[in-house]
C-alpha cells in the first residue's frame, strides 16, 4: 500500500528560567536539556526536579521517569563531570509517515461510514482508560527492574521475529545515554507499540532486514523497549511520540545529549536508511567537534599529568636530597653531642677523682718519724718511673698504703701494688674472702721495702 510521506523541520522553543532566583549559565543549559529529554512543558517543574537531584541531569532524567506512583530511584550514576549544554535553541528533524488518504468514491464512502464508529470506539476507549486509572493506577508507572524490562522485551522480540535483528542495548535508557555520551556515538531509540497495526510489518520488513541491521550495528547504539513495559512506558512519556513505530536519534551536541531526529510511522527500510543518513550527515560536524574537543582535553590532561609527574618526581628528588642532608646534619649533630657528652662525663669523672684523691689525702694518718722503731720506709716506683718515698707503721693496714698512693696525682686511677721478690700482689682492698686487709707486718713487709705500682687502667 502506498503511503504519503511528510518530512518537516521544527524548532522547539525554550522558556526562560524562573525569575525568582537567577540561574547560572550551566544551570540554564541543564534546564533546557532536561526539558528536551523529558518533554516536560513546565519550566518550574523541570527546575524543581533538577534542584532535588542537585542539578545532576542524568539522575534527574531517570527519576523523572520514576516519578509516577512515588517509585524510588533505581538509577545510581557514577561520579562524572556535569553535562555542559548549549543555551541556544536547537533544531529537531522530524520525519513522519502518515497513513494514506481514501481514494475514489468507494474509498471515501467507506471512510465516511466507518468514521462515526471509529470516533465512538476511540472515545469510549479513552473514557474507559481514564476511569480505569482512577480505580487502578497504570501498573507501568511502577518500575522495579528497568533492565529486566529491556531484557524481557528482547526475548519476546526474538521469539516473535527471530534472532536476526540489530544488536539491542541491554541496559536502561539512562545507561544507554551515558554510554553514547562517553563513546561519542549516535543513540537510536525505538519504542515498540505492541498493539499498533503497523508494528509487525515494520519489524519484519524494515527493522530486521539485512541492510538496516548492518547499518545500525556499525553506526550507532540501538536501544529499544516495548511501551507496554514500565521502562518503555517511562521513555515514551519523556519522548512523547505521536504514533508508532517511533524512532528517536540522540547524540552529544554542544556538550549535551540532544534529540536530533524523530522518525514516526511505518517507514520502509530504504527510507529509514536515507533519513538516518541525512540526520547523521547534518549533525556530523557537531560530533566531530566533540571528538576534537575531547581529544584536546585528553591531550591536555595527559600533558598536565606528565607535567605533574615530572614535578612530583623533582619534588621527591628534592625531598630525598633534603632528607639525606637532614640525616647527615642530624648524624653530625649526634656525633658532636656524643663527643660533648663524653667530654663532660670525662670532666665530671676527673673532678670526682680529684675530690676523692683530696679526701683520701686528708684522711691519711700522719707519717711517723724516721726514728720510730715501728716505722717502715717504703719506696714506691710509679708507672711513669717516678719514685715516691714514705714511712708507715707496722700495725697500719695495707689500705693506708693504697690510700696514700691513690691520693697522689701521678698515680693512675686503677692500680695494684706488687712486691719485687718474690713477686706477689698485696691485698690492699677488702674482698668477700678478706673483708679486712692485713697490716704491713701481717703482709710480711720489712723495715725497708721497694714496691711497684702496676697500672690497671684500661686503654
Amino acid at each position: 500500500m502506498n503511503r504519503s510521506r511528510i518530512a518537516r523541520h521544527c524548532w522547539r522553543g525554550k522558556m526562560a528560567a524562573p525569575e525568582e532566583q537567577e540561574l547560572s549559565q550551566a544551570q540554564t543549559e541543564k534546564l533546557l536539556q532536561f526539558q528536551d529529554l523529558t518533554g516536560l512543558e513546565s519550566m518550574d517543574q523541570c527546575r524543581r526536579t533538577l534542584e532535588q537531584h542537585n542539578w545532576n541531569i542524568e539522575a534527574a532524567v531517570q527519576d523523572r521517569l520514576n516519578e509516577q506512583e512515588g517509585v524510588p530511584s533505581v538509577f545510581n550514576p557514577p561520579p562524572s563531570r556535569p553535562l555542559q549544554v548549549n543555551t541556544a535553541d536547537h533544531r529537531v528533524y522530524s520525519y513522519i509517515v502518515s497513513r494514506p488518504q481514501p481514494r475514489g468514491l468507494i474509498g471515501w464512502s467507506y471512510y465516511m461510514i466507518m468514521l462515526p464508529f471509529r470516533l465512538t470506539y476511540y472515545t469510549l476507549l479513552d473514557i474507559f482508560r481514564f476511569a480505569l486509572r482512577w480505580v487502578r493506577p497504570d501498573p507501568r508507572g511502577r518500575v522495579t527492574d528497568p533492565v529486566g524490562d529491556v531484557v524481557s522485551f528482547i526475548h519476546s522480540f526474538e521469539e516473535k521475529y527471530g534472532r536476526s535483528h540489530p544488536v539491542f542495548y541491554q541496559g536502561t535508557y539512562s545507561q544507554a545515554l551515558n554510554d553514547a555520551k562517553r563513546e561519542l556515538r549516535y543513540l537510536l531509540v525505538y519504542l515498540h507499540g505492541d498493539d499498533h497495526q503497523d508494528t509487525d510489518q515494520f519489524c519484519r520488513s524494515t527493522l530486521c532486514t539485512e541492510e538496516v541491521l548492518t547499518f545500525l550495528n556499525t553506526r550507532m547504539l540501538f536501544w529499544a523497549c516495548s511501551t507496554s513495559r514500565p521502562e518503555g512506558y517511562r521513555v515514551s512519556q519523556a519522548l512523547r511520540e505521536n504514533t508508532y513505530p517511533f524512532l528517536a536519534m540522540i547524540m552529544l551536541k554542544d556538550r549535551k545529549m540532544t534529540v536530533v531526529g524523530r522518525l514516526e510511522g511505518l517507514i520502509q527500510s530504504e527510507d529509514l536508511l536515507n533519513q538516518l543518513t541525512f540526520i547523521m550527515e547534518a549533525n556530523q560536524t557537531y560530533l566531530m567537534s566533540e571528538r576534537l574537543e575531547r581529544e584536546e582535553r585528553n591531550q591536555t590532561q595527559v600533558l598536565r599529568a606528565q607535567q605533574d609527574e615530572a614535578y612530583l618526581e623533582s619534588l621527591r628528588a628534592d625531598q630525598e636530597k633534603d632528607r639525606r642532608k637532614r640525616e647527615e646534619q642530624e648524624k653530625v649533630q649526634a656525633e658532636e653531642e656524643k663527643v660533648r657528652q663524653t667530654v663532660l662525663a670525662e670532666e665530671r669523672r676527673r673532678r670526682t677523682l680529684e675530690e676523692e684523691k683530696e679526701l683520701k689525702s686528708e684522711c691519711l694518718p700522719p707519717e711517723p718519724p724516721a726514728d720510730d722503731p715501728d716505722s717502715v720506709k717504703i719506696v714506691f716506683k710509679l708507672p711513669n718511673d717516678t719514685r715516691v718515698e714514705r714511712r708507715f707503721l707496722f700495725q697500719q693496714s695495707l689500705t693506708v698504703i693504697y690510700d696514700f698512693l691513690f691520693s697522689l696525682k701521678e698515680t693512675p686511677e686503677k692500680f695494684q701494688i706488687v712486691t719485687n721478690f718474690p713477686r706477689r700482689v698485696l691485698p690492699c682492698l677488702p674482698t668477700e674472702e678478706q673483708p679486712n686487709p692485713p697490716s704491713l707486718k701481717e703482709a710480711g713487709l720489712s723495715r725497708s721495702e721497694v714496691l711497684f705500682v702496676q697500672d690497671l687502667t684500661e686503654d
